[in-house]
This record gives C-alpha cells, sequence and structure tokens, in this order.
C-alpha cells in the first residue's frame, strides 16, 4: 500500500464518526420497540428495513461501486461519471418499485402491516438521489460517514415522536425514513456544487469510462453485488415469507447484535477500498498473503468467542427478557465473525481490482447454496435452520473466493511466479 498506516486509521475514524452515530440511533430504535412493543412490532419493522436494504444494490446494480472507482482514478471527468451514473440510478429506482408490491403481498404479515410494508420500504428509493458513492470515490469520508447517520437519526426522531403521542409507531417510522433520505439527497447535492470540477477542465479517459458503466459489465457488478446482499441477509426475507414476524424478530436481534461487530469492521474495508483500486498487481499479491490474512481471522476468533459468552446478557439489555429466546441463534451466528472478516475484505478487495465476473460466480454459489438450504429446513425449523445454514454458506463462500483467485489473471504476476494466491 502507498498510504502509511497512520493515514488509513485517520480515514476509518473520519467515516466512522457518522456511522457509529447512525448505529447509536439504529440500536436505540430497537431497543425501544423491543421494550415497548415486543417481538411482533421488531419483526415487522426489521422487515421493512431488510427490503429497504436491498432496493439499494438493486438501485446501483453495480455503479456505486464502479462509480466511487472511476471517481478515483479519473478525478476530471467527475462530472461526466456523476451524470452518467445518476441518470441510471434513477431509472432503476422506477424500476424496483413493483418488486416491493410482489414480495408485501406474499409476506405473512396482517393487510394494514403489508400496506406499512410497501410504503416503508418505497420511501427507501430516495435512495437514488443521494451521491455518497461520488464523496466515497472521491475520499471526502467524513461526510459520508456523516450521511449514513442522517436516516437513522430520522427514523430515531420520529419513532420517539410517535411513541409520545401514542400513536402508531411504526407509521412515524416511515416518515422518518422519508425525511432521513431527503436530508442526506440535499446534503450531497450542496457538496457536489462546491467540489465539482469546473467545465472547463478537460473530460478524460470517455472510452475507459463508457466500458466500464456499459450495462453488460455494470449488471456483472450488480448481480455479484445483489446475490452478496442475498448471501447475507436473504434468510430475513424468507423467514418472513415462509414463517412468521417472532420468528423473524428473533432472528432479526441475533444478527443485529452481530451486525455492530460487523459495521465496525466494513469502515476499514469502505475505507481501503478506493487505495485498492489504485494498486499494481504486485500490491494485490501482497495483500492476499497470510501475514496479513491471519490476523483479520484471529481478530474475528477472539470477537466471536466474546460474543458467544454474552449472548444471554447482550440479548436481555438491549431487547428484553422476551427476546432471550434468540440466545441459541446468537451463539451459532457468533461464528460467522471470523469468516465474514475474511469474505468482505477478499470481496471489496475483488471489486476494487476489476473482478467482478470471478466475484459474481463466487456470491452466486453461496447465495444459492443459502437459499436452498433454507427452502428446505425454515418451514421445520424457522430461525433456528437460518442460523446454521448462514455458517454453512460463509464456508462456501469463503472457499470459492479462494478457489478463484487462485486462478485470476487479475492476480497474475508473469515476472515473478513466486508469487502466488495464499488464502
Amino acid at each position: 500500500m502507498t498510504a502509511s498506516v497512520r493515514q488509513v486509521f485517520r480515514n476509518v475514524l473520519h467515516l466512522g464518526s457518522g456511522e457509529m452515530v447512525g448505529r447509536l440511533c439504529s440500536i436505540v430504535v430497537i431497543i425501544l420497540l423491543g421494550h415497548r412493543y415486543g417481538v411482533f412490532v421488531v419483526g415487522v419493522y426489521s422487515l421493512g428495513l431488510t427490503v429497504a436494504y436491498y432496493l439499494q444494490p438493486v438501485i446501483d446494480f453495480g455503479l456505486r461501486h464502479i462509480g466511487a472507482r472511476l471517481m478515483a482514478q479519473y478525478p476530471q471527468s467527475a462530472g461526466e461519471i456523476m451524470h452518467r451514473v445518476q441518470r441510471r440510478r434513477l431509472l432503476m429506482a422506477g424500476a424496483v418499485v413493483p418488486v416491493v408490491f410482489i414480495y408485501a403481498w406474499l409476506a405473512k404479515l396482517p393487510m394494514d402491516m403489508k400496506v406499512w410494508l410497501v410504503l416503508f420500504s418505497a420511501t427507501g428509493t430516495l435512495y437514488a438521489l443521494s451521491l455518497d458513492w461520488a464523496a466515497w470515490g472521491r475520499e471526502h469520508l467524513r461526510l459520508v460517514g456523516l450521511s449514513r447517520a442522517m436516516v437513522p437519526f430520522c427514523i430515531l426522531v420520529a419513532v420517539v415522536a410517535g411513541h409520545l403521542s401514542g400513536r402508531q409507531v411504526l407509521w412515524w417510522a416511515m416518515a422518518g425514513n422519508a425525511v432521513g433520505f431527503l436530508l442526506q439527497a440535499a446534503v450531497f447535492r450542496a457538496w457536489w456544487n462546491r467540489h465539482r470540477p469546473s467545465d472547463r477542465e478537460a473530460i478524460e479517459n470517455l472510452k475507459e469510462i463508457g466500458d466500464s458503466l456499459a450495462w453488460r459489465r455494470a449488471s456483472i457488478m450488480g448481480v455479484a453485488w445483489i446475490s452478496n446482499m442475498a448471501f447475507n441477509s436473504i434468510d430475513l426475507l424468507m423467514l418472513g415469507a415462509m414463517s412468521n414476524a417472532e420468528q423473524v424478530g428473533l432472528y432479526s436481534a441475533a444478527y443485529r447484535l452481530l451486525n455492530q461487530v460487523l459495521v465496525t469492521y466494513y469502515l476499514f474495508t469502505n475505507v481501503l477500498y478506493p487505495r485498492l483500486a489504485r494498486q499494481t498487481i504486485e500490491d494485490r499479491v501482497r495483500m492476499l498473503r497470510p501475514r496479513f490474512l491471519l490476523p483479520l481471522f484471529g481478530t474475528g476468533v477472539v470477537l466471536a468467542i466474546g460474543l458467544a459468552m454474552f449472548r444471554r446478557e447482550l440479548l436481555m439489555i438491549f431487547f428484553g427478557h422476551q427476546f432471550l429466546a434468540a440466545a441459541g441463534l446468537l451463539f451459532v451466528l457468533s461464528w460467522c465473525l471470523p469468516l465474514d472478516f475474511l469474505t468482505s475484505y477478499l470481496n471489496s478487495a475483488y471489486i476494487a481490482w476489476g473482478m467482478e465476473k470471478a466475484l459474481l460466480l463466487c456470491t452466486a454459489v453461496a447465495a444459492g447454496s443459502n437459499v436452498v438450504l433454507n427452502l428446505i429446513w425454515i418451514p421445520a425449523y424457522g430461525a433456528k435452520a437460518a442460523a446454521v445454514n448462514t455458517v454453512i454458506s460463509y464456508i462456501i463462500f469463503l472457499a470459492s473466493l479462494a478457489l478463484v483467485g487462485r486462478s485470476a489473471k487479475e492476480l497474475a504476476v508473469q515476472a515473478q511466479p513466486q508469487h502466488r494466491m495464499a488464502v
């Protein structure tokens, strides 16, 4: 790496400052809903968040990572990149809305909650207005971090207002979600107006930009990223369609505690992404050696042991007594941590190095195995099956990433054949 370790950690702090505020707001919302309204409301709210979360990679369809990579590589052409990327993202936002209606109809919820699920998820399409991907590629990480706190903060304010008013709190959460995304879009638009290149500056590398943003290549990235999300969180959606809101609530409580650790780690991989995109082949091989990967795995093991040991206490503090039934789920899911520390790093690196096809193969295998296992076992065992299937799918995903990386041409060093992929 060309950047110093100090600079990397400084960028982690910049990105993490807002991320931590957003995480804190999200935790407070879940604590309030869990303690005051119970497992059913937490399950419905978590299902809405998950559907809205899935809309984002569909809207981006590979353009978030490709756009950020192009911003890092061709800063003088930022204006052209922005216009091309945003035009496609807005088109995808309109196309995805019917999918929300279909899923809401399939979900095992009362009719009023089906309507809420549609409207809450639809407000998530406002994400298409955001330019956070451009700020990420330009390494304005403090602003990116701040933006991640806006939506959770607005939801928290709305939920508190709904709780104090004594009215249906989930509808207040929907309003907060819409306001948060609109605020985020306004902030990034103001940032862009201040930092966009002058119209007189030359637009460079139009052919490379056009090739990277072509539907064929972007769709590979888009399908790969959606498959990666399906691998990570399809369990909640399948529980919503094949089980009940209570099972979704228990699984969501366990997975949310796991995510608090993972999100902190993702700050590290997000900070590295623009720098990984500028690496030479020799740098790439160096970043895949055991001396770099083994400490990541070891850190994950230590955190998994701590999470498993204190799982009951954490569930009691954050969600209340009725969520202790999720203790077994959290014990199983905690062992995803060391596996995720490796898969998330390799996932981010492969995207930065232009290995979309390889990543698509890996995520398709992992997500496909997760879906098949869930179809077989969720009807009989509910959230327990989803937790065990998640660990199995992580092992399959890591093995796929390692095998594909060994033969990738993007990592082939002809002048120095002794450098090999080591995972």
